[in-house]
């Protein structure tokens, strides 16, 4: 492969986007603790995860596609979980999950790429912002340089929370990623300011590579479908690396409009594996204590069912965050199902920058001015952590 073909390859396999760097060196290194973010594309249907099976209003909203009480993993006598998430379970018992319901925004929008972007960046409906929230963050704090980068986007593609970011990668394998970086000329000099931002990708690249240890292996065993594949990716990159600050990998399509019942139920299935391998491969590395694992998607689905078996856009969702270092348990009150909005949408009563401002004060301990610059707002923490 040439040089040309590298460079093709950088939008599925690998991108390092630089920026001036504003960042102050915290006093400890607060990345210690990692983030791994799951993206469930499409945006999962919250109301048949996080299932409210003691409230009739469910079932008279989804009367052929509510999941029947006696199949809901109870959580407490008003909620349950969907049954194809039972690998969670011992971690609810043991304390590590915590379901937030009722994330969203104001003036929410129902397009996947724009709502996505507003998540990405963690802007108003309104904002059009070009950085990721959290190449925001490691802007106000830096991750050590000794790190292989700040965040790694896996599965390739779009590095979403880490757009335009000082040190970002997008990696499809760690296998394909060490082939493509041994194409990279580090050496390379150029006038032209387009091929010089071309030249420092490469050089990136390369010096991301010689960071990893091509010989790390893990016994974990991780699932064999498409998401198992990047969780363990994730993990062989902290097994081979000298650290990283977060990581996201990625699920879906949840965009369930027709059928939902099947298709989500082998989604949700595929989740719980891959979760589940998450923490075998954490409690591996001695990791388990310092990472926190959380969920996140667009938005959520319409509260009453459609006539084709599924569920339409819709806005406030329950996402999950688990680790070895999670408080358990549901934290804040589900929407309400008899008082939904104008367009038969759940209200949400939190806001999801409540979510990023608890990572970012409770699990990285970034002061409270800095969670401000940040989210550009003040957001209250949700109680997450022990």
């Amino acid at each position: 492969m040439d040089r040309r073909s590298f460079l093709a390859a950088i939008g599925a396999g690998v991108s390092v986007l630089a920026l001036p760097s504003f960042a102050q060196a915290p006093l400890v290194n607060p990345y210690k603790r990692l983030l791994i973010l799951v993206e469930l594309k499409g945006a999962n249907d919250g109301l048949n995860t996080f299932i409210p099976y003691a409230d009739d209003a469910y079932y008279a909203l989804r009367p052929t596609i509510g999941i029947k009480r006696d199949q809901v993993l109870q959580l407490s006598d008003k909620f349950g979980l969907h049954p194809a998430l039972d690998t969670l379970m011992p971690m609810w018992s043991k304390g590590e999950l915590a379901l937030v319901p009722g994330l969203g925004y104001p003036q929410p929008n129902l397009s996947h790429f724009r709502s996505i972007e507003i998540w990405d960046t963690g802007s108003n409906s309104k904002d059009y912002l070009s950085e990721g929230w959290l190449a925001r963050a490691f802007e106000s704090v830096a991750p050590p340089k000794s790190f292989i980068a700040d965040g790694i986007a896996v599965g390739g593609g779009d590095l979403g929370p880490f757009a335009n970011g000082h040190r970002a990668l997008s990696i499809a394998s760690t296998e394909a990623f060490l082939r493509q970086a041994k194409l990279a000329d580090p050496h390379g000099r150029a006038s032209n300011k387009a091929l010089q931002h071309i030249l420092r990708l490469e050089a990136e690249a390369q010096s991301a590579a010689l960071n990893l240890n091509p010989n790390a292996t893990l016994k974990t065993e991780f699932p064999a479908h498409a998401f198992g594949q990047q969780v363990k990716t994730a993990m062989q990159v902290l097994a081979a690396s000298p650290g990283v600050a977060a990581l996201r990998v990625s699920l879906g399509s949840f965009d369930t409009h027709q059928g939902q019942l099947n298709s989500q139920q082998t989604l949700l299935k595929q989740l719980g594996e891959g979760l589940a391998a998450i923490k075998t491969a954490s409690v591996e590395l001695g990791r388990w204590q310092d990472t926190v694992v959380v969920t996140y998607c667009e938005f959520g689905r319409r509260a009453k069912e459609n006539q084709s078996g599924g569920t339409d856009h819709g806005t406030a969702n329950t996402q999950f965050v688990i680790g070895g270092a999670v408080e358990g348990g549901i934290k804040g009150m589900h929407p309400s199902l008899t008082q939904l909005g104008g367009d038969g949408n759940l209200v949400h009563n939190a806001d999801y920058r409540s979510l990023y401002a608890s990572l970012l004060r409770d699990w990285w301990g970034f002061s409270g001015a800095q969670s401000e610059t940040v989210l550009g707002g003040k957001y209250e923490s949700i109680p997450l952590f022990a």
